[in-house]
């Protein structure tokens, strides 16, 4: 097995490895051998996952990375190896072109990261400018107001074809509030109160409300394993998840509509290490589908980073809040896309045994 372009593997200055079909290292750049501290040689043939340890449930990952060929980004997530203490990383699987079953494993250390007690992070910068808006929001919305009123106050006295202007600043000022009502309730998200759920009854929820609304265009399928035990989350605040994702496929079809799939299934290989060293199984699994244009491949490492957005006069918020929610309520959320097929994944634990339905134990 022969590294990609031998001149600019060695010139790469983050660690990169090229995984076989067997799963085992093929080839390993300088930066990979001075972050594992060991040579190519000895690390050559061995499975990655046991020189390599990645705080994240990506049991299976390059499984899915072959199957779909798509890639697959893993945003701020511990990795070690050998006796060399955690970094925080951005790490991309994605599949080696012209090769068999081949994968290419990219990792960039985070040096200014910053971590939250949930797991959660967000770049220095964009916390920053999510405290200043808090600030600055109810300050904005109370002028903003009286702007939209007069407005629509001009209007009346306008005829239909002079109601141009008036109208476009009565939409941006409803726009702006609306941002700003973002950034509030992610600023202010309360922590969940988290009770014994059948993940299904929110999905419904959520397909309900959209297909009322902002999905009425769209066809939502469902592919549900009705077998799944409940999971342990706060009930409004994954239907708001779930909400969100329904609507982000719904805005990327169009006006032509499109195709989303809700699928559940149980994968008992997936956990997670928590900040105490134990891990936590996260093995329901919940994906929204949809045959949409795909993520744009220059925000796709940061699509759920606040302010980033795919769309014109998108608020960059609802994918981070997304991110968020899962978090705190002890699951993990990832995408996948490409042209025709973009997949959010929600990793969710089982209820725990003692719990019921009040959050308490039985």
């Amino acid at each position: 097995m022969n590294p990609p372009g031998d001149a600019l593997w060695n010139s790469l200055p983050v660690p990169a490895f090229v995984i076989g079909a067997d799963d085992r290292i093929g080839a390993v750049n300088p930066a990979a051998e001075q972050f594992l501290n060991s040579s190519a040689r000895r690390l050559r043939g061995a499975r990655l996952f046991e020189r390599l340890a990645i705080d994240a449930p990506l049991e299976g990952v390059l499984g899915r990375v072959r199957d779909t060929l798509s890639p697959v980004f893993v945003k701020n997530v511990d990795v070690s190896g050998g006796q060399r203490p955690p970094v925080p990383c951005d790490i991309q699987f994605a599949p080696l072109s012209g090769s068999a079953g081949e994968v290419l494993l990219v990792m960039e250390p985070r040096q200014l990261s910053e971590r939250l007690g949930t797991g959660w992070a967000v770049s220095s910068s964009a916390r920053s400018a999510i405290g200043m808006a808090e600030m600055l929001a109810h300050e904005i919305k109370n002028p903003l107001a009286g702007i939209t009123g007069a407005a629509q106050l001009l209007a009346m006295n306008l005829p239909a074809e002079e109601r141009e202007m008036t109208d476009l600043i009565v939409a941006e000022s409803r726009r702006i509030v609306a941002l700003l009502e973002q950034v509030e309730q992610f600023g202010n998200l309360r922590p969940p109160e988290k009770r014994v759920i059948n993940i299904h009854d929110i999905l419904d929820r959520a397909r309900r409300s959209a297909l009322l609304g902002f999905a009425a265009r769209m066809r939502i399928r469902e592919e549900y394993d009705p077998s799944l035990p409940p999971t342990f989350v706060d009930r409004d605040q994954m239907i708001q998840v779930v909400l969100n994702l329904l609507k982000n496929a719904a805005e990327a079809a169009g006006s032509q509509g499109g195709i989303i799939r809700l699928r559940t299934f149980y994968d008992l290989g997936l956990s997670l290490r928590r900040a105490d060293g134990q891990g936590t199984r996260l093995p329901l699994q919940v994906e929204i589908i949809d045959d949409g244009p795909g993520i744009p491949p220059e925000i796709y490492a940061d699509i759920f980073e606040p302010f980033v957005s795919g769309r014109e006069n998108g608020t960059g918020l609802g994918l981070a809040l997304v991110s968020r929610i899962v978090s705190e309520n002890g699951g993990w959320v990832t995408v996948e896309s490409v042209p025709g097929r973009t997949a959010f994944r929600i990793s969710l634990p089982v209820a725990p045994f003692e719990a019921d339905e009040t959050g308490e134990g039985g």
